[in-house]
């Protein structure tokens, strides 16, 4: 099968960074579904993997994950889906990506793919929106009860804020977004943000000026550390803070010790990774969010597509979102 993947740690300038070449098609056993992957989505996490490492690859490493695609062979304990399946998942970022015509994934990590969005719209959606749930339903434990509090979201126009958004307004939550483009500020508001701050600004006092003097819940889809303080002001006594970019210098703990806030990591490949016995929650959460989409509760946000699957597009690609101007997500198709 064809594939695009590397052998070395490179920059993307580097026409080696990305490479095309012809490997053998896996075969599906256990739990393992071999599926035909039909289009991809290009995410912050396959730069970082890029560039993952010092040491060359023996063999070819092939990154991506974000896929939808159609289910050609299954494993021997496989139960949820048959051949035929349409399908969208974020896979396991400790093995072969989506990056190739074809990809094993674990069954307990795919979902259906939603009736109501084409394979591009599907491939968009699985990294981040599981970042996103997790983030709102299992670290920051928010729930129905939780109507009428407000959340800030830092990085609203992303990939990931623009899943959260969404979903905290299914909640009942008061949505304040970050933006600081005009674009991106208009981006947020159609998926349903209340308000939308500027994070290059100071935000406690962006805050104050809608009327709020804290917020119970923040969600720092960008730099932890450089929203580090101003998430410390603004996060309300006994509150939560979830982050998702790692950080590159310590945090100062000390200035949110005193509110007994909480904070907590998300790390959407945490339960591949380390193969906990939960894995089967992200199978949950994309057949949940597959009939919101279904129903209109949920929007897709595949805001560029490019094709086919191959080592320039995907320089290409890469090389927008390290520009960190992406709104909402860039997708590739197979051809």
């Amino acid at each position: 099968m064809k594939a695009v993947g590397l052998y070395e740690y490179l920059p993307i300038e580097n026409e080696d960074s990305l490479r095309n070449e012809e490997v053998e098609t896996p075969t599906a056993e256990g739990h393992d579904l071999l599926i035909e992957v039909k289009a991809v989505s290009v995410n912050p996490v396959d730069t970082k993997q890029r560039m993952a490492k010092k040491e060359p690859e023996e063999q070819l490493r092939i990154l991506g994950f974000d896929a939808s695609g159609i289910v050609t062979a299954v494993g021997e304990a496989c139960t949820f889906f048959k051949v035929g399946d349409e399908v969208y998942y974020a896979g396991d970022v400790t093995r072969n990506g989506s990056n190739a015509e074809y990809q094993l994934v674990d069954e307990r990590l795919v979902g259906k793919k939603p009736s109501t969005l084409t394979f591009a719209e599907a491939a968009a959606m699985p990294l981040t929106a599981i970042t996103a749930w997790e983030s709102l339903y299992d670290r920051m434990k928010i729930s129905h009860q939780d109507n009428g509090k407000a959340i800030l979201i830092i990085g609203g126009a992303g990939g990931v804020g623009s899943i959260a958004i969404q979903l905290a307004k299914q909640q009942g939550l008061n949505v304040i977004a970050t933006a600081s483009r005009q674009e991106t500020k208009e981006w947020c508001q159609t998926l349903g943000a209340d308000h939308v701050v500027n994070h290059r600004q100071n935000l406690h006092e962006q805050l104050q000026e809608i009327g709020y003097k804290e917020v119970e819940y923040i969600l720092c889809l960008a730099d932890t550390n450089q929203h580090w303080d101003g998430m410390a002001t603004c996060i309300k006594p006994q509150g939560t803070i979830c982050a998702i970019v790692e950080n590159k210098d310590m945090l100062d703990m000390q200035k949110i010790r005193a509110k007994s806030v909480i904070f907590a990591w998300e790390f959407m490949f945490t339960r591949a990774m380390f193969q906990t016995d939960d894995q089967i929650e992200q199978h949950k959460m994309l057949t949940k969010m597959s009939g919101m989409f279904e129903r209109g509760e949920l929007r897709h946000t595949m805001t560029k597509v490019l094709s086919p699957l191959n080592d320039n597009t995907l320089r290409q690609a890469h090389k927008q979102l390290e520009e960190g101007k992406m709104i909402g997500k860039l997708v590739i198709e197979q051809h």
